[in-house]
């Protein structure tokens, strides 16, 4: 088989796009399939979500070359401060500590999406195959099949690698027939920007609750400096009666379970809620397919370790491809493609396990489990090497990472 691509990149998200935009400084030839027109255009709002971005993925974009474009559109996280509402447990942390400028940032997806929407066009060796999407895929020996429906008669390619890259209900999964486990955790996420009374002062909140943590992150506007995002975990069921409140109802309630720490909440915009669940392929790889970011792990946003551990992804299959083609193997070679699982398990092992059990064991009830989980929060505020774990996990700096993550380019 003559491919028409080296590597076919189904899903053109975030995590999708940078994996274009990781590849592109190698000699191969990239297509990405996005169902919906990529947009450059788009203007950031005050209803924009948000991600946290790690130390570590903003090293990554650093390397990648678009830092630049994102930095003056960033709010620094200084400080994290954790709390079991209630409770005396806490836990600070401080990027002083770190001597780092900021633990991390927070920028709206939009921005992040709008950068790569008109940074892709420009790459001489990625093609933007959009809107279309993938109707069949069979991986054989010499490579792998797509049948694409576009906007006109439905076209077969080829390639020597496919990424999906198409999220938590990945259609390349489906169709493959991929099985996955999941727990769905009886949760919804709230989604909204607030402005409170005082200013954040660069600190990211997580503030633990018997329905789910409430978490308040810095995110200034140009004409709101006080701004924050919100990701409120609820019960589910009970988010069409939050969704519904007024404004200023909604804001009363969030202050009974946040608290006075920012001031009296003055503001909140458009209101968004999505359903919970842990979702992990139980193959993220196959010979001539690798899954990454949501269509490999959906998590609980929980420490806000999603998008950050699929930009990991990113990085670590972008090395792998790149010794491939240093040494000139096969890109979508068996062996290639279990060197970068290998190399991801523990990430992901270490990223969902930690999740997972932060939302079951601050969502539990019981006094003596709660009383555990209050020592376990002192333990980490006062013993330096613990402290010292957790801030390596949340800065995205634990374990073998790759090139980019370590500011070096990759091999080509």
């Amino acid at each position: 088989m003559k491919p028409d691509y080296d590597i076919l990149i189904v899903g053109g998200g975030m995590v999708g796009a940078t994996m274009a935009y990781a590849l592109s400084p190698l000699p191969l030839r990239i297509g990405v399939i996005e169902a919906v027109p990529f947009k450059s255009d788009s203007q950031p709002s005050y209803d924009d979500r948000a991600i946290a971005l790690a130390y570590g993925s903003a090293r990554i974009i650093e390397t990648m070359g678009l830092w630049g474009k994102l930095s003056n559109k960033v709010s620094p996280i200084k400080k994290i401060h954790v709390s079991d509402r209630g409770h005396f447990g806490v836990t600070r942390i401080d990027s002083a500590a770190e001597k780092v400028d900021a633990l991390g940032y927070v920028i709206e997806n939009r921005l992040v999406g709008a950068v790569l929407a008109e940074q892709l066009p420009k790459l001489g060796n990625v093609e933007l195959i959009c809107p279309a999407t993938v109707s069949h895929v069979e991986l054989r020996a010499d490579g792998a099949h797509l049948t694409v429906a576009g906007e006109g008669e439905p076209r077969p390619l080829n390639a020597k690698l496919v990424i999906a890259a198409d999220g938590g209900n990945s259609v390349v999964r489906q169709l493959l027939e991929i099985p996955t486990r999941s727990w769905d955790y009886g949760q919804t996420a709230v989604i909204a920007n607030i402005t409170p009374a005082r200013h954040h002062q660069g600190v990211a909140y997580e503030r633990f609750t018997d329905s789910g943590p409430v978490a308040l992150l810095p995110n200034a506007a140009a004409d709101d400096p006080k701004r924050c995002s919100l990701v409120w975990t609820v019960r589910g069921g009970d988010e069409e009666r939050i969704l519904n409140l007024s404004g200023a109802d909604f804001l009363a309630e969030l202050q009974q379970r946040f608290g006075y720490r920012l001031g009296e909440l003055e503001k909140v915009g458009r209101r968004n809620a999505y359903p919970l669940k842990l979702v992990r392929a139980k193959q993220q790889v196959r010979p001539r397919l690798a899954l990454i970011g949501n269509a490999a792990h959906t998590l609980h946003p929980i420490a806000g370790q999603g998008f950050n551990l699929g930009l990991r992804d990113v990085a670590v299959l972008a090395d792998v491809l790149a010794e491939a083609c240093s040494a000139g193997e096969d890109v979508g070679a068996a062996a290639m493609m279990q060197r970068y699982a290998d190399w991801r398990h523990w990430d992901h092992r270490k990223v969902i396990g930690f999740t997972d059990t932060l939302a079951r064991l601050f969502s539990n009830p019981l006094a003596p489990v709660a009383l555990a989980r209050n020592i376990g929060l002192v333990a980490v505020d006062v013993v330096p090497p613990l402290k010292r774990i957790l801030t390596r996990q949340t800065m995205g700096l634990a374990g073998k990472l790759p090139r980019l993550a370590m500011g070096m380019p990759l091999r080509s």
